[in-house]
């Protein structure tokens, strides 16, 4: 499998007890089919990853407790009956402060612009707080043919008279046409999403192969792996400024795939950050992200990781075409 193609869901196992004579496949007649692009627009740390992941069934956003974790946004496709959902995970909205900031706060507004529908996801534990105001705001001015609220961790909130009056001023506040509760971390609630997201979707062809969970190329979503890992062992000792790109990717002939990325940051004391004493930390991050990737792309994978100091990348107009993000303009 090449490095460009997508990311798949397995293909069933066969049934050894059935014999040698498998039933013709179905082919969906195109009739009646449906596709549409969903935006899922949020605050940071809002859940949004976590929601696209359960609404898709398969893992296509990395998941950290460090806010902002996603930058670019990220497509999971999920198939509903004769509905394909094509569900961008944008970066969380915030007021942005560093030139990165901005770039992937335009990129989560420019994926609102082009869907079908958005999906505004709030935490209920939280509320409407000074971020999510500043989103619902500037929702008046997007345009999409389905707006639907999601509150997002309600297993956190005791008080159910509070959900049902945050539901009440979101409906007031963002004209939404449906609000639902629900808990992506459990999965409580996402089914019901996912099944009027495939109601309300307009007709039309669907744009992926029925068995496509993401159009994510494999070299990126390989980066972002590694990128989560070191998020779950640097949380707190690591700033923003990392970046992880895969530089050489090499399908061998015996099935298994040789992956080499870096690991960019500003400064050498970050430098040593990630690596570790004795450069344990890094090779923790490597066999983890090793092990997932083995999952993932279902191949033995051989992962090699090199840490760089490349000062200022935050300004480097190619560093952000290759996390697929517009350069902005003006000073950082």
């Amino acid at each position: 499998m090449a490095d460009e193609n997508h990311i798949r869901t397995p293909a069933p196992q066969a049934d050894a007890s059935a014999g040698s004579e498998q039933p013709p496949a179905v082919v969906a007649d195109d009739t009646d089919r449906r596709c549409g692009f969903i935006a899922i627009l949020g605050a940071p740390n809002a859940g949004k990853s976590t929601l696209i992941n359960g609404l898709v069934g398969a893992k296509v956003a990395i998941v950290s407790q460090k806010v902002q974790t996603t930058r670019v946004p990220v497509r999971g496709i999920a198939m509903e009956g004769k509905s394909q959902l094509v569900f961008i995970d944008t970066p969380g909205i915030f007021r942005p402060k560093r030139r990165l900031d901005r770039a992937m706060v335009e990129a989560a507004w420019a994926g609102a612009g082009d869907a079908d529908a958005i999906l505004f996801i709030v935490d209920a534990a939280k509320g409407i707080d000074e971020d999510a105001a500043r989103i619902l705001e500037k929702l008046g001015s997007v345009r999409a043919a389905g707006r639907i609220a999601v509150l997002n961790k309600v297993d956190r909130v005791t008080d159910k008279e509070r959900l049902l009056a945050l539901a009440a001023e979101l409906v007031k506040l963002g004209n939404f046409d449906r609000v639902f509760m629900v808990s992506a971390l459990s999965g409580s609630g996402v089914d019901d999403v996912r099944r009027h997201l495939a109601s309300v979707v307009p007709a039309g062809p669907w744009h992926y192969d029925e068995d496509d969970v993401t159009d994510a190329p494999m070299r990126l979503f390989a980066a972002e792996i590694t990128r989560e890992k070191i998020y779950k062992y640097l949380h707190d000792e690591l700033p923003y400024a990392i970046t992880v790109e895969t530089t050489s990717w090499q399908d061998r002939k015996d099935g298994s795939t040789r992956i080499e990325q870096t690991i960019f940051v500003e400064r050498e004391g970050q430098r040593s950050i990630v690596l570790g004493k004795g450069g344990q930390t890094v090779k923790q991050i490597s066999m983890e992200s090793r092990r997932e990737m083995n999952g993932i792309f279902e191949r033995p994978i051989h992962l090699f990781l090199f840490v760089k100091v490349r000062e200022n990348w935050g300004s480097d107009p190619e560093r952000y075409r290759e996390m697929g993000l517009e350069f902005p303009k003006g000073d950082d």
